[in-house]
């Protein structure tokens, strides 16, 4: 059984860092002490407002990436709109995640809609994988919306596992770990393979280890939450643990 690779998100970090103005703590601190730890790659999601991770940002840790840790994936999220479009393209990550976004949200809180936005995502998908960038589309594990992605051109979809997260240790969550586990199973047989990412942590790691075709998991607020407990290269260790690394 292969094992899934872990994805530290830094845009905490980044907000952490923005509220003051400053460069405390700096982003290429952490995504370093991250790498340190043991994760396999990084991931950042600018947003329009820059409200954590900025523009200015993204080539900042491409190539602090390329220069210290060769080989090591980089993975930008964003949204279907031309200036993050064209950021992605400038920056060539290795991934690419498209996410929808509403208007003042505090956080993304649903996959794409892909009958509303399946036609504007596929020429940014082709786009994409044409300049060499694998493409993820994050998706609600709903095991009948995988081949509409993989029908658009997508490699990956990340399966969002806020529900599943939020379900963890109560009633729900047989019912919410079996939806995660049948839209994996569909997306598979679609010929895609797998991320997943939302409120993943340390405990709640254990109902997704063993999915066939998972990657990658990407874990960005239950990290910084418990490094502020015990430090970011304890908890990253600790999210390293429950994948079984």
């Amino acid at each position: 059984m292969s094992r899934t690779f872990l994805s530290v998100n830094v845009n905490k970090y980044a907000l952490v860092r923005n509220s003051r103005g400053h460069n405390a703590p700096d982003l290429l601190w952490s995504v370093a002490t991250a790498l340190e730890a043991g994760a396999h790659g990084i991931t950042v999601h600018p947003r329009r407002d820059q409200r954590h991770v900025r523009f200015d940002d993204v080539p900042a840790v491409r190539d602090f990436l390329r220069a210290k840790y060769p080989g090591v994936e980089f993975n930008i999220e964003f949204e279907n709109s031309p200036e993050l479009v064209e950021l992605v393209l400038a920056n060539a990550p290795e991934q690419a995640t498209l996410v929808p976004v509403d208007d003042g949200e505090v956080t993304s809180s649903h996959g794409w809609d892909l009958a509303r936005h399946g036609a504007a995502l596929e020429p940014t998908v082709r786009r994409l994988k044409d300049a060499g960038i694998r493409v993820s589309l994050f998706m609600d594990p709903v095991a009948s919306l995988m081949q509409g992605a993989a029908d658009i051109g997508a490699d990956r979809v990340e399966l969002y596992t806020g529900p599943y997260a939020w379900a963890w240790g109560t009633p729900e969550q047989e019912a919410q770990t079996a939806a995660l586990w049948e839209a994996g199973a569909a997306a598979v047989a679609a010929g895609m393979t797998l991320n997943a990412g939302h409120d993943l942590d340390s405990d709640n790691l254990a109902g997704v280890v063993g999915m066939p075709g998972l990657k990658e998991v990407s874990i960005g607020h239950a990290q910084i939450v418990r490094a502020l407990e015990v430090g970011t290269t304890q908890s990253v260790t600790e999210l390293l643990r429950a994948l079984g690394w």
